[in-house]
């Protein structure tokens, strides 16, 4: 181990900077991962980086002892154990890279311990509340549009991003199916029902024609474009979503994300198997696609409560 002076230090934390920049295009170029999941390392590495610089470490050899102090202050400034999780998954990658690379000789995340809690179970839409959401959208080309992409998640269970990054040629109206490309671009092939398919027929009909007239070439291969003609981003759909949570007078705390858990929980509450779920989800593990099946239990739970003669007696 070097002499842990401020020279050594400044040396050390301009080489781990170049480090993680390496590690970062490693992700990027190798792994494949997707602009928004690079930001979020990045900014959890930053803030990693601040830390050490602060409290004078060396980033290549910081201890165990160390490494956990940086966690608990975390847990102290009121983060949440998934964010600190996050912070920690994306430490162990880091190492793990250094290590597999020979930059350091010790990976120090080895011996560290998940963040124990119970984890959240995703929260999730009531029926009426999907249809009050989707039917306040107006006969407008924007409205036709909003209703042609809440009807594509709650059919599909897509992420917002994937959404965003969808071209008309992805869908297939005749055999009612869409191509959505999800983390590290896998690309996976999910159906959709009659209403989201007259939902996007509408759209593509008479809403997108008449929001593309305003764009100066005419030509996008995005299938949800703004009213200037250009590709919606994640967050502008987002907004989109909020703003007709606003119209449908819904309790508006309620994300894009919940109507891909509410599509997962009526398809296990439904029969579904777990298998089909996770490859409809794109989950890589089913360990992640397992915390439905709580919720679908849940659901089945308050049916009875709510319907069998004796539900509602505590014997």
């Amino acid at each position: 181990m070097s002499e842990n002076t401020l020279e050594t230090r400044t040396a050390q934390q301009e080489v781990f900077s170049k480090y993680i920049e390496e590690f970062l295009d490693y992700l990027h170029t190798v792994r494949n991962l997707s602009p928004q999941t690079i930001k979020a390392y990045r900014s959890d590495l930053e803030a990693y980086k601040r830390w050490v610089t602060r409290e004078g470490i060396c980033p290549l050899e910081i201890t165990h002892r160390q490494l956990r102090h940086y966690l608990l202050e975390l847990t102290q400034a009121g983060y949440t154990v998934t964010t600190i999780d996050r912070h920690l998954s994306a430490l162990r990658t880091l190492y793990r890279w250094l290590s597999t690379t020979d930059k350091i000789t010790n990976n120090v995340t080895d011996a560290l311990e998940d963040p124990k809690a119970q984890r959240r179970l995703p929260r999730v839409m009531k029926d009426s509340d999907v249809d009050k959401l989707i039917d306040s959208c107006e006969d407008t080309p924007e409205g036709l549009r909003d209703r042609a992409f809440l009807e594509l998640l709650y059919a599909t269970g897509a992420r917002i991003s994937e959404t965003s990054g969808l071209d008309v040629e992805d869908l297939d109206m005749n055999q009612m199916q869409v191509k959505l490309f999800g983390k590290g671009s896998k690309e996976r092939i999910v159906p959709f029902y009659r209403q989201a398919q007259v939902a996007l027929e509408n759209y593509l009909e008479q809403g997108r024609p008449a929001l593309l007239v305003k764009k100066s070439n005419n030509r996008t291969h995005a299938l949800f474009i703004s009213t200037r003609g250009n590709r919606m981003s994640a967050a502008a759909l987002r907004r989109r979503f909020e703003w007709q949570l606003k119209v449908a007078g819904i309790d508006p705390s309620f994300t894009p994300h919940a109507l891909r858990h509410t599509f997962a929980t009526e398809l296990l509450s439904g029969g579904a198997d777990l298998r089909s779920v996770q490859e409809l989800l794109g989950h890589e593990s089913l360990a992640t696609t397992q915390i439905y099946t709580h919720l679908s239990v849940q659901r089945l739970k308050q049916a009875v409560h709510q319907a069998h003669p004796r539900g509602g007696t505590d014997s």
